[in-house]
């Protein structure tokens, strides 16, 4: 039998107008721990991203995860993909699940996407993790390999091969993904997107900038830099948390791929930094 991790309960959820997608629910150690949504990167899925950090998470946090539009078994929709299309997803994901106020955790693209939460949605962002992310993408390490994605989505049906997602996913990831019994079922998690959404939401985070809005954000906030990140370098992280009126910043030695790849370094910081941003919510 092919390895898979020790994954929490999933199912599917309809958000009403929007479309169906998946979402894994732990509950937290008690009826009144904060909750945190994670919101995962480009081209992956919330497993594939998470799955080292859910349970160390569910120790003292209720955590939702879930798949976006066009990746792993997100929404399926017509529509050209749009980041902000997403950020509504999160909030109708909460409504849908009764919950009123989160923190929002986002790695890579995820953080665009939890800006995109809070800036959007502003009644129900508790707070902000923002991990391996920047506010621009462009002319980045990321960014280059968005352009190289850029041409794939002309022509008849948009089409990108299964195997141009999984290269640029395992460069991103900062590892093959054929190379063990892990990487084999990452590329089972890869190939579950759409392949026109994916190349659609490279082209769409190689033109976000949210510089502009930065200082407005006035929630706790937690910038985790992985400091080896050739994708989004580190000091685009860095001038992220700059940007960020009181955010705090971790780092973690990891490349691009570390909630993963270093996953005894990643995951630490990704609790300590929700467990900051749920006190300084507290404190407020």
């Amino acid at each position: 039998m092919a390895w898979a991790p020790d994954l929490p309960p999933g199912r599917q959820v309809e958000l009403p107008g929007r479309g169906t997608t998946f979402v894994r629910e732990l509950a937290g150690p008690s009826a009144d721990a904060p909750t945190v949504v994670l919101l995962h990167g480009w081209t992956v899925n919330a497993d594939l991203n998470w799955f080292p950090s859910y349970r160390r998470l569910a120790e003292r946090f209720g955590v939702v995860a879930m798949d976006h539009r066009g990746h792993g078994n997100g929404i399926r929709s017509r529509r050209r993909f749009r980041l902000a299309d997403c950020a509504d997803d999160v909030a109708a994901l909460c409504e849908a699940l009764d919950l009123d106020r989160v923190i929002v955790a986002g790695y890579s693209m995820g953080g665009p996407i939890a800006m995109l939460t809070w800036h959007r949605h502003r009644g129900l962002v508790d707070g902000l993790v923002l991990c391996a992310t920047a506010p621009i993408f462009r002319r980045s390490g990321m960014g280059q390999l968005v352009s190289a994605a850029l041409p794939l989505v002309a022509g008849a049906g948009r089409v990108v091969p299964p195997g141009v997602r999984q290269a640029t996913a395992a460069r991103l990831l900062g590892r093959r993904i054929d190379d063990d019994a892990v990487g084999r079922w990452a590329r089972t998690q890869i190939a579950l997107g759409d392949p026109v959404a994916v190349a659609e939401a490279g082209a769409t985070l190689g033109r976000f900038d949210n510089r502009s809005w930065l200082a407005d954000i006035d929630v706790p906030t937690a910038v985790v830099r992985t400091t080896r990140d050739i994708a989004v370098p580190p000091t685009r992280q860095q001038a992220l948390a700059d940007s960020i009126p009181g955010a705090a910043i971790i780092d973690v030695e990891a490349d691009h791929g570390g909630c993963i790849t270093a996953a005894d370094r990643f995951v630490p910081a990704l609790v300590r930094s929700v467990a900051s941003v749920a006190a300084a919510t507290r404190a407020t």
